[in-house]
């Protein structure tokens, strides 16, 4: 099969792989026919890089159809028509029977103490191959992957697999009452999908970004806008929109890019240039993420207010602003969604031939998997009005 290979920093190439098997009576086999990029891969093109191994299969964006099922798999059948979960998760054990299925006590990588393994993900979670292939094989078959019906097109389904669980965790976290008013930082597909959501249930919702395209897309369906560029202080900015309080929760879609802020960037470099025995327990316990976002996020929230992280941080001594946040009374929440948590309450919005979050126009570039390299340096340089980005291998 074909697949998008990590071969070194910034570095990505499709290469011939060996097809999956079924390995465990429960697995499956899954063709994929739709497959994204997410903004989580470019931590993958270089701030992790000590975590990776040339040839390592990335993606955890697909679906497909079903093409051989294990032995012992008796709910999903071939041919069936699924979305993959980012995360992998047995749906029985202790974490996942509360919900919790990205820390899924089966799959946890507790040598790097962290949580439920990810498709395609570094070997912090897992080394599995990824879905930005051909074929993928999928553990827990039975509970895993989502069927979804025949008709309408990848496009209304496949961000089941990754955005719109994050997106829709991201506003429950939130917990912003339908009176207040919603601050979203970032507007790219987490935080464009989370502005669609909270909107969708009648939320007012501002968003900041500097992308005039991004910002001009959130717009056309309905949210406030900031052009970080524009303005001198972001809290100030919500402050003066919302009577001098702030917003009543905030959505931190932007993480760790690192690549934003000189410093990190450097220092990322720098650490990749050590042998990985150094370089892995220094990212470790080292903080380089860019924090920019976060900062602005708890001075924009209101008092008493909570903030919701969606974008990924890396950082292990990341400085916090602590006093800030206890004379605030704030209420952080945070974490990788858990995916099959939230499925079923989104799915019926999917089955709705309205399509009222516009999943069916959410892609703005649909390319062959052999575009896959340009690809990633396009998104990450935010070329080429580039938002949301599939593949079709």
């Amino acid at each position: 099969m074909k697949a998008v290979t990590w071969q070194g920093p910034r570095t990505m190439s499709v290469e011939e792989m060996p097809d999956p098997r079924i390995q465990d009576p429960t697995d499956a086999v899954v063709e994929v026919t739709t497959t994204g990029l997410c903004g989580s891969d470019l931590h993958l093109y270089e701030p992790l890089a000590p975590f990776m191994t040339p040839g390592d299969v990335v993606g955890h964006e697909p679906m497909g159809i079903v093409r051989e099922v294990g032995p012992d798999v008796r709910d999903l059948a071939v041919g069936d028509r699924v979305v993959v979960p980012f995360n992998i998760s047995c749906g029985s054990c202790w974490t996942c029977s509360r919900g919790l299925h990205s820390q899924c006590e089966t799959t946890q990588n507790r040598e790097h103490g962290t949580g439920a393994s990810l498709f395609g993900y570094s070997s912090l979670y897992g080394a599995v191959p990824g879905g930005q292939a051909e074929l993928l094989r999928v553990p827990f078959a039975d509970f895993l992957p989502v069927k979804v019906p025949e008709g309408p097109s990848d496009d209304r389904f496949v961000f089941l697999s990754d955005v719109l669980p994050t997106a829709w965790q991201g506003v429950e976290y939130a917990d912003c009452p339908a009176d207040g008013t919603l601050l979203v930082m970032g507007a790219g597909p987490i935080g464009d999908m989370a502005a669609r959501i909270a909107m969708h249930r009648g939320i007012r919702t501002i968003v900041v970004d500097r992308v005039p395209e991004r910002l001009a897309r959130v717009a056309a369906r309905g949210a406030e806008t900031i052009d970080l560029d524009a303005v001198d202080d972001v809290a100030e900015e919500v402050r003066s929109r919302t009577g001098g309080r702030g917003a009543d929760a905030v959505i931190d879609a932007v993480g760790m890019e690192a690549h934003g802020n000189p410093v990190a960037e450097k220092a990322i470099k720098a650490v990749g240039l050590l042998p990985d025995a150094v370089a892995k327990p220094l990212m470790l316990k080292a903080g380089f993420d860019r924090l920019a976002a976060l900062h602005a996020s708890l001075d924009a929230v209101r008092r008493g207010g909570t903030v919701s992280l969606l974008g990924v941080y890396g950082g292990a001594a990341d400085p916090m602003p602590l006093m800030q946040m206890f004379d605030k009374q704030l209420q952080l929440r945070m974490g990788q969604a858990n995916v099959r948590r939230w499925t079923d309450d989104i799915m019926p919005l999917l089955l709705d031939d309205a399509d009222p979050l516009g999943t069916e126009q959410f892609v703005t570039h649909r390319l062959p998997l052999a575009q896959a390299p340009e690809a990633y340096a396009k998104f990450r340089d935010k070329q080429d009005e580039m938002i949301k980005v599939v593949f079709t291998p």
